[in-house]
């Protein structure tokens, strides 16, 4: 009986001996915010990583105070960032979701500023005929959980359309339509009035696919003739932010936001700032009434 509490405590001692020290290079860059853990897996990939010098590979751990190169850039490995920020952002038509572009188009990138540590992370694209609401972080964890399916986050789109809409194309949108090989469908749909040809609808879906919403309709025979995103899981799109024009979430807002999305604090900023309120996220929470779409002409 004596010697069983003794027993115990040696296998813990060999438990925690066996765990390997570090973190995953991918998840340290992303936390860093040097992009998601897709897009720094990529990187990883085609050899655009080095850590100490020598080629990173998926799995690599690193600690904190390793030297790592990312493309041209360097950094040094640190516990976490300084503070976790949260820019909405009106994207007009026009501009492209890239950081560069080789044909000279401006990219959304150009209107946010640089960062002195890290970088802005995009959270969901939009096609350059499309504008609206987009979600840009310096935090990769928050970016990560965000954009993965598995999350289920919704979008909703306002969306005008030009051709007769029928109940029963609403019921297969809402059903599923395989197209090209995958299988796209909206989670909801709700009229919002229009006159002539064209109709205005809001969709939701839970999936970020390439141009899901406008192959959606055009599986149908109807053409998307405007898309705007107004909402991403409890961010909405401020009826006051012009085009072209950012807004930083407060940190009370940025606490309610990883809390809406079931992302728990990161224990490292625990004690930063003051507790958070209950109030609303980017000035409204949760999916906004279909009665009152003002300010979509």
């Amino acid at each position: 009986m004596r010697e069983k509490p003794m027993v115990e405590k040696t296998e813990k001692q060999s438990s925690e001996a066996d765990k390997p020290a570090g973190e995953r290079v991918q998840k340290a860059l992303a936390r860093m915010g040097f992009g998601s853990r897709r897009e720094i897996e990529g990187m990883i990939r085609e050899g655009q990583i080095r850590i100490n010098g020598q080629p990173a590979k998926l799995g690599d751990l690193v600690v904190e105070g390793d030297k790592v190169n990312i493309g041209k850039r360097r950094a040094v490995i640190t516990s976490e960032v300084s503070r976790i920020r949260v820019l909405i952002y009106n994207k007009p038509e026009g501009e492209i979701c890239s950081r560069k572009d080789e044909q000279g188009r401006p990219t959304v990138f150009e209107n946010l500023g640089k960062l002195q540590q890290g970088r802005w992370i995009g959270i969901g694209r939009l096609d350059i005929n499309s504008s609206g609401l987009m979600v840009f972080t310096n935090y990769g964890e928050l970016a990560n959980h965000m954009m993965h399916p598995s999350s289920e986050i919704e979008r909703e789109y306002a969306v005008r359309v030009n051709g007769e809409v029928t109940q029963d194309i609403l019921r297969r949108m809402r059903k599923g339509v395989n197209v090209d090989g995958d299988f796209l469908r909206f989670d909801d749909i709700s009229y919002q009035g229009g006159q002539g040809a064209n109709h205005w609808y809001h969709v939701v879906l839970r999936e970020g696919k390439n141009r899901e919403v406008r192959r959606l309709w055009q599986s149908q025979d109807i053409r998307v003739s405007r898309l705007i995103r107004v909402r991403y899981g409890p961010l909405l799109l401020p009826r006051d932010l012009r085009q072209g024009k950012k807004r930083e979430l407060e940190l009370d807002e940025v606490k309610a936001l990883f809390e809406a999305v079931n992302l728990p604090w990161p224990e490292a900023f625990a004690d930063r700032g003051k507790k958070s309120k209950k109030r609303t996220l980017s000035r409204g929470g949760g999916r906004r009434k279909h009665t009152s779409r003002r300010g979509v002409k």
